[in-house]
């Protein structure tokens, strides 16, 4: 039955990561708080390399669908590599109820920012510095403008917040990418998963060197997280993008209240 349970969280984890971009960690790190008496390393390190898994997956998806911002994706995965590597180190240091309280006030604050609509005005540290065009597998086109370097700024502590909650840096980057710096919402979630899953592959990496993974729990949750994130990926392509701010924002408030009490 436990076997079970690890696999439905992990496909559960990835749909809804896939569909937001945020990675699914803040559904598999709480459940691992919850159902074991283990380290925050151990969790954090868990839902590290199960978010690899899930990120491999939704890309792949999102790839056929041709919604993938490549080239601003690679700068962001790479301004997170040196948070990732940072944040997999802090997590040994880090106390539990420090940890649990610090990520339900993380994620209750990310709740509330992801209903804010896009900025209009945009200047100083926001104003543009590049330009992109996508036309994605549907014949959508899609033009925005954005500043790199506060986007590669932001991308650092999101790596940095990734590795060390082990919940996907999505959770700032694709209300960054929206609010902030005009990605459309759907070219945003897809990006946001590729930028994971190339700095998710360091956090993963830097936590299986300091030896946090459970193999055993590990291998359920990525079976479950294999499925999902294709899943996910092609619910996402046909859900409105208001919809999905709102679903998880209620999900995200939801798990930040029960980390805040925990214990």
């Amino acid at each position: 039955m436990e076997s079970l349970l690890l696999i439905l969280v992990g496909m559960l984890a990835a749909i809804s990561g896939a569909i937001a971009g945020l990675g699914g960690g803040f559904i598999i790190v709480p459940v691992l708080a919850f159902m074991y008496t283990i380290p925050v390393s151990n969790i954090s390190g868990t839902s590290m390399a199960v978010l690899f898994v899930s990120a491999i997956s939704s890309t792949l998806a999102y790839a056929r669908q041709k919604r993938i911002d490549y080239r601003s994706g690679l700068a962001f995965s790479i301004a997170m590599v040196p948070g990732s590597v940072l944040g997999a180190w802090t997590t040994g240091v880090v106390g539990s109820r420090v940890f649990f309280i610090a990520l339900g006030l993380f994620l209750m604050l990310m709740a509330v920012v992801i209903n804010f609509k896009p900025t209009r005005s945009r200047g100083g540290f926001l104003r543009p510095t590049v330009s992109r065009a996508i036309t994605d597998a549907s014949g959508l086109k899609h033009s925005y403008s954005f500043n790199m370097w506060f986007g590669a700024t932001v991308a650092f502590f999101v790596g940095f917040i990734s590795s060390l909650f082990g919940i996907g840096g999505g959770s700032v980057m694709v209300p960054t990418m929206i609010l902030f710096l005009a990605f459309p919402p759907h070219i945003a979630t897809a990006t946001s998963m590729f930028s994971i899953l190339l700095s998710s592959l360091v956090g993963t990496v830097s936590h299986v060197a300091l030896g946090h993974v459970m193999w055993g729990t590990f291998i359920w949750l990525a079976i479950g997280a294999l499925v999902g994130g294709q899943i996910g990926a092609k619910i996402a392509s046909k859900i409105p993008a208001k919809v999905i701010i709102r679903i998880l924002s209620v999900c995200l408030f939801i798990v930040a209240v029960r980390l805040m009490f925990k214990g």
